[in-house]
């Protein structure tokens, strides 16, 4: 079976990062997705927005509330995750989460906001993935690896 999602898209506020009574971080954040396209009947261009809240645990979520900023362009590979909770009502609640376990930063380290050429720090919990032959970023600095 697979469970795994990769989305690229831009962090609606700074993350929250807290931790557990075990001592663990964890870091929260959301990423808007947005998708644009032109309606076959009217002509009209339309668009869809879609936010995903997004966890982060350990070493990584560190680094997130380091690095990841409002308005910042950002790549998330993860798994999704539905956790179930209670509700100041008392009513049951379901939640879908991105737990992400590779982060990048697309745009630039000051404030990660536009910048197309800044060296990007890259954070990947499990291996560094291997770099793209030909993939038009050769002018850059390598990714940084934490």
């Amino acid at each position: 079976m697979l469970n795994q999602v990769q989305i690229i898209g831009r962090v609606g506020k700074d993350p929250e990062v807290r931790y557990l009574p075990s001592g663990e971080a964890v870091a929260n954040f959301s990423v808007a997705t947005t998708e644009k396209w032109k309606d076959k009947q009217s002509g009209e261009l339309r668009e869809e927005t879609e936010w995903h809240r997004i966890s982060t645990f350990g070493r990584l979520d560190e680094i997130v509330g380091q690095y990841v900023k409002k308005g910042g362009l950002v790549y998330v590979s993860g798994k999704i995750k539905t956790r179930k909770y209670t509700d100041k009502d008392g009513s049951e609640k379901y939640a879908t989460d991105i737990r992400a376990n590779e982060l990048k930063l697309l745009s630039s380290r000051e404030n990660n906001q536009g910048g197309e050429h800044a060296p990007r720090p890259s954070t990947n919990q499990q291996r560094p993935a291997p770099a793209a032959q030909g993939s038009g970023f050769d002018d850059m600095d390598d990714d940084i690896l934490f």
